[in-house]
């Protein structure tokens, strides 16, 4: 669905060019669901409009649902859902309208609009505002209309810019399952970009690590995490003459990475494991450290996340990254849902 090489983008800001996008190589297969992850200004957003045809590429290729974007824009743009990070809907149309209005644009028939208006409403909680004209509507239920009409005409492929930006957890536990649900039972394939990690590791089969305009990693949430953190499992000792002999009986157990002693000036030293599965780790490390005489006060796993995935990579938390790029200019789309009408007239 995308093949994407040497995916380039440079902005000139006064004097100054900004590469905003370097070289980025990029394979989606049908189905899939990807998250974009990293943190503001890394060249997420950036990407997402080159392959959704809103900005053309400095350099590269790439082709989007088997058309190129930059010689067959509109055969993008008519196989593709997109909902960006900006306000795209009417804001004198009442919400089924503009649901319906959108549907009829990508060719649907009035009657089987008007269903899916209806659908995507209940199930996206706004049955109560289907009326209520788009200008009333409160941030979140917006956001909430703009994701409706991303995917009001089931598209093969669907870009989600930021899509859970300003919903209350239920409304994103339910825009999950409609995610979920367009891929399980559609087949659709879903590109998104997050600054959730939870929801990048529950929702993508594949999670594409962007920093600098680059991708430093792309895998499943799995293994990114087993390969480059692993679970940390943290043993405390009752007697620091322990220590050494813990970590040796600990060093020779299958799949451990690295073995750490710390607390030395503690009453109770502790040696820490890094592993690919700690759940997997402890009974067999309990038992050899009981064989070898060795007492465990407690022993504790921590499972390794997204965040410690970035900052195996690049050595700074992603949290952190994203909070001290807030203030900073952004590349991100200005426009949130590509109506059929516009966009078509636009490419042709």
């Amino acid at each position: 669905m995308i093949h994407a090489r040497g995916l380039t983008r440079h902005f000139r800001v006064k004097d100054t060019t900004v590469e905003a996008v370097r070289g980025i190589d990029l394979d989606v297969g049908q189905g899939e669901l990807v998250a974009f992850l990293g943190p503001n200004g890394a060249g997420k957003s950036t990407t997402l409009r080159m392959l959704t045809t809103l900005l053309a590429p400095t350099a590269g290729t790439a082709e989007v649902a088997g058309c190129d974007v930059v010689a067959d824009p509109a055969g993008v743009r008519r196989r593709i859902g997109l909902v960006g990070q900006g306000n795209g809907a009417g804001h004198n149309q009442r919400v089924r309208d503009e649901l319906v209005h959108q549907g009829r644009c990508y060719g649907l028939a009035r009657p089987k609009a008007e269903s899916r208006a209806d659908e995507l409403t209940a199930s996206l909680g706004l049955a109560e505002l289907a009326g209520r004209v788009v200008s009333t509507l409160s941030g979140g239920q917006r956001r909430r209309l703009l994701v409706a009409m991303g995917m009001v005409h089931r598209p093969p492929l669907l870009f989600l810019d930021e899509p859970s930006t300003g919903l209350d957890p239920q409304n994103r536990a339910n825009l999950k399952d409609e995610i979920l649900r367009l891929r399980d039972d559609h087949g659709t394939t879903i590109v998104l970009t997050t600054h959730y990690l939870d929801e990048a590791d529950a929702l993508a089969d594949r999670v594409v690590v962007i920093d600098h305009g680059q991708v430093i990693a792309d895998g499943t949430p799995a293994a990114l995490k087993a390969d480059l953190v692993g679970d940390r499992v943290i043993v405390t000792l009752a007697d620091r003459a322990h220590a050494a002999r813990a970590a040796a009986v600990a060093e020779l157990l299958p799949g451990v990475l690295q073995v750490t002693v710390g607390g030395a000036s503690g009453p109770h030293p502790s040696v820490m494991v890094r592993t690919r599965d700690g759940g997997a780790l402890v009974p067999r490390l309990v038992r050899d450290l009981d064989a070898d005489g060795v007492s465990a006060v407690a022993v504790e796993v921590s499972t390794a996340t997204l965040d410690d995935v970035f900052l195996a990579l690049t050595g700074r938390s992603l949290r952190e990254s994203a909070v001290a790029n807030t203030g900073s200019p952004s590349t991100s789309s200005t426009l949130s849902v590509v109506h059929a009408e516009t966009v078509l007239q636009e490419a042709s």
